[in-house]
C-alpha cells in the first residue's frame, strides 16, 4: 500500500493532543502538490514523553522531536523538498549537547532491544495491512498449519517467557496447567489495567500495535483450547478502546478471528470490557470479579484460576505486553526469546522512566540490563549534573534501592534478593536532592487509598504505616517508630489476601534497610537532609552568594533580601519553603539546615530589592 509513496511522515505523540499537527502537516504538503507522493500516518508511542510531538520521516530514517503545526511549512521546504535537516528540531543527546539526526543514531534507542513494543510509532495501529506487511500473522498461521497446541504450549515454555504483569509466573507453565484442566469451556483474558501512577506501557502498547496482542491471545487460545477471549482495560484508556475495537474488527474482516480461523476449523472471539483503573483492580481475580460484573475486589487464591477462574471454568490470564510477545517466539522460536536476558529471566523488559532523568517515557532492554545502564546508558542520567541518589523499581510496591547498587542486573530474582521487584516495570530516579523518607510516605499514602480494604491487615497496616511516617515527616517521630514501623511493614507483608498488601511494605523495608541514617535525621536532629519535609527544612544562603539574583525571581513571596552583587538573606518569616530558590540556584549557594539551627541565626534587616522584570511564577 505504501509503495506508491516516496516518504512517510510518522507521527507520534498525539495522545489527548488536538490534530492541528496532522492538519498542517495535510495542507502543507496537499498546497505543494506532494499529497500523492508522501504520505502522513497517525503511529503509536515511540515512548518519548518528554519530546513529542515527535515526526520520523521514513525511509531516510531522519527523526524530530516537539514539532508544532508553525515548524511544519520549513519542515516540509527543507526536509522533503530540498533534503536538508532542520537542525533545531533534532533530537540533542543529553550527555554530549551534540544534535542526533536519525533515529537509529539516537544513543537511548541504540541501546534498546524492542520486542514487546517492536511495532510501536512504525505503523497506523488501526492497519492490518501494514501490521501483516511487518511479518503480522505469520506466527498464527504457523501455528494453526503446523503445530498442535502441546507443540505450542513447548515452544512456550523452552522461551522461558515468564508474565510480564508483575508476578513473573512462567507463562509456559500456566498455559500447561489450563490445557489440561477439567472442562470443555475455558477462557484467555488479557489484562491491560496498569494502576501504576507513573506507568502506561500496557496503554501505549494497546493504543500503538494493537494487533500483536489480539494475534497473540489467539495462538494462547489454540494452545489451551479456548474459543472466548477478553481484553480488559480502563475506560478512560478512550484511544486504546478505540485501536482495539478497529483491530478486532479488521481481525474479523480478514478471517482471522471468529468462525473457522485461516480454514483450521478453530473458533475463536474476543471481547473489551472496560472498567475503572485502579492498582488492585489489575489484580487478577478482581479483573475477572470486574468481567463477571461483580466488584473488582480480590480473593483468596485456594484454587489456581487456570482451574477455576472466570465463571468457575478454566481462564488463563497475562498481561498485554506477555501476549504481544507471543508471535515473535512462535515465529523465531523459543531458543531465540531463551538466549535473550539471563539465566532465570529471559527476553526483555519494558520499562517506564520517570523521576530525576534526562530521557523520561518508554524503554525496552534485555533482562538483566543493570541499573547503571539503565539510567545512564538508556535514560541519558540525571538533569543538571545532579547526584544519583536512589531508584524504585517495580511500581507503587517495588523497593528504593541505593547508589551503592547501581551495577544490580534486573531480573526477577536479584531485584527480590535486593529488596525491590520488577513489577510491571515501573522506574522512579532519584537525585541528592530527594528525600527517600518523603518517597516511602508518598507511595504508602498511594497504597491506603488503592487498597480494597476487604482484608484488615492490608486496610489497617498500611494506614497505620502511613500515620508513623507522617509523624517522622513533621518532626513528631521517635526512635522505637523504626522498630513498629518494621514489624507493621513484616507482618502486611506476610498475612495479607493479595499481591497489594503483600508488597506495599517494600518501600518502607527497603528505605529502612539502606537509608536508615536519613529517618534517624529526621528524627534525632529534626532535619530533612533533602530539604523536602518542610517542617524540618529551613533554607540558608551561604557567605559566599554572589548575589547573582536567580534566586529572588524565583521566590514566589518575595522573601529574599539583598542588594545586587552581595550575599543574600532569607525572611524565615516569608519563606514558604517550597525549595524554589534552591532549584535556581546555579552554584549550590543554599544549603538546608534545621529550623533549630535557623532560630539561632541574626534575622535580615535589609528592605528586599526587587529586579524590574523579575519573571516571577508559581
Amino acid at each position: 500500500m505504501a509503495d506508491q509513496y516516496r516518504a512517510d511522515l510518522l507521527v507520534s505523540c498525539l495522545h489527548d493532543r488536538p490534530p492541528e499537527l496532522l492538519a498542517a502537516l495535510d495542507a502543507e504538503l496537499a498546497h505543494r502538490g506532494l499529497d500523492k507522493e508522501i504520505r502522513v500516518v497517525k503511529a503509536g508511542c515511540r515512548g518519548w514523553c518528554a519530546q513529542g510531538p515527535v515526526l520520523h520521516v521514513q525511509p531516510d530514517d531522519t527523526f524530530y522531536v516537539g514539532v508544532q503545526p508553525a515548524d511544519v511549512p520549513e519542515l516540509v521546504e527543507e526536509t522533503l523538498v530540498k533534503g536538508r535537516v532542520v537542525e533545531r528540531l533534532t533530537f540533542r543527546d543529553p550527555a554530549t549537547r551534540k544534535r542526533v539526526h536519525r533515529y537509529a543514531d539516537i544513543p537511548s534507542h541504540r541501546k534498546q532491544l524492542r520486542i514487546a513494543l517492536r511495532n510501536c510509532g512504525l505503523v497506523n495501529p488501526e492497519s492490518i495491512e501494514e501490521y501483516i506487511a511487518l511479518g503480522g500473522y505469520e506466527a498464527l498461521a504457523k501455528a494453526l498449519s503446523s503445530m498442535t497446541p502441546e507443540q505450542v504450549i513447548a515452544e512456550v515454555k523452552k522461551s522461558g517467557l515468564r508474565g510480564r504483569g508483575g508476578a513473573g509466573f512462567p507463562t509456559g507453565r500456566k498455559w500447561e496447567s489450563a490445557r489440561h484442566a477439567e472442562g470443555e469451556i475455558k477462557y484467555v483474558l488479557a489484562n491491560g489495567d496498569e494502576g501504576d501512577p507513573n506507568c502506561f506501557m500496557d496503554r501505549a502498547l494497546m493504543e500503538g500495535d494493537p494487533f500483536s496482542i489480539v494475534e497473540g491471545m489467539t495462538i494462547g487460545a489454540y494452545a489451551i483450547g479456548a474459543h472466548q477471549g477478553y481484553i480488559y482495560l480502563p475506560f478512560e484508556y478512550t484511544l486504546a478502546a478505540r485501536s482495539l475495537q478497529a483491530a478486532l474488527r479488521r481481525a474479523r474482516d480478514f478471517g482471522l478471528l471468529g468462525q473457522d480461523i485461516l480454514g483450521s476449523g478453530f473458533d475463536f472471539n474476543i471481547t473489551l470490557r472496560l472498567g475503572a483503573r485502579s492498582f488492585v483492580g489489575g489484580e487478577s481475580t478482581a479483573i475477572m470479579h470486574a468481567i463477571e460484573g461483580k466488584p473488582s475486589e480480590p480473593r483468596a487464591k485456594h484454587v489456581h484460576t487456570t482451574d477455576k477462574g472466570l465463571w468457575e471454568r478454566p481462564t488463563c490470564l497475562n498481561n498485554v505486553k506477555s501476549w504481544a510477545i507471543i508471535p515473535e517466539i512462535i515465529v523465531k522460536g523459543g531458543d531465540w526469546f531463551a538466549e535473550i536476558g539471563t539465566e532465570r529471566s529471559k527476553g526483555t523488559q519494558v520499562f517506564s522512566l520517570a523521576g530525576k532523568i534526562n530521557v523520561t517515557g518508554l524503554v525496552e532492554v534485555p533482562m538483566g540490563t543493570t541499573i547503571r545502564q539503565l539510567v545512564f546508558d538508556v535514560g541519558g542520567g540525571l538533569p543538571k549534573k545532579r547526584y544519583f541518589k536512589a531508584i524504585q523499581i517495580g511500581g507503587p510496591s517495588g523497593g528504593v534501592l541505593p547508589a551503592g547498587l547501581l551495577d544490580t542486573p534486573m531480573d526477577y530474582e536479584t531485584l527480590a534478593e535486593a529488596g525491590s521487584m520488577m513489577g510491571t516495570g515501573g522506574v522512579v530516579v532519584m537525585d541528592d536532592r530527594t528525600c527517600v523518607v518523603d518517597v516511602a510516605r508518598y507511595f504508602l499514602d498511594f497504597l491506603r487509598d488503592e487498597s480494597c480494604g476487604k482484608c484488615s491487615t492490608c486496610r489497617e497496616g498500611i494506614r497505620r504505616m502511613l500515620d508513623i511516617m507522617t509523624g517522622i515527616t513533621k518532626g513528631q517521630g521517635s526512635l522505637a517508630d523504626l522498630d513498629q514501623l518494621e514489624q507493621l511493614a513484616k507482618v502486611v507483608q506476610g498475612v495479607s489476601l493479595c499481591g497489594l498488601g503483600k508488597t506495599a511494605a517494600n518501600p518502607v523495608l527497603s528505605t529502612l534497610r539502606y537509608f536508615r541514617d536519613e529517618y534517624e535525621t529526621h528524627i534525632r536532629e529534626g532535619l530533612c537532609p533533602a530539604g523536602v519535609c518542610r517542617s524540618l527544612s529551613r533554607f540558608h544562603i551561604l557567605e559566599t552568594c554572589s548575589g547573582c539574583g536567580l534566586c529572588v525571581k524565583a521566590c514566589p513571596e518575595d522573601a529574599i533580601i539583598g542588594e545586587k552583587k552581595q550575599a543574600h538573606m532569607i525572611d524565615q518569616d516569608k519563606c514558604l519553603r517550597c525549595g524554589a530558590c534552591r532549584e535556581a540556584c546555579n552554584l549550590d549557594k543554599i544549603e538546608i539546615v534545621s529550623p533549630q539551627a535557623i532560630a539561632m541565626m541574626p534575622k535580615p534587616a535589609v528592605v528586599a530589592v526587587k529586579p524590574a522584570a523579575a519573571g516571577r511564577g508559581r
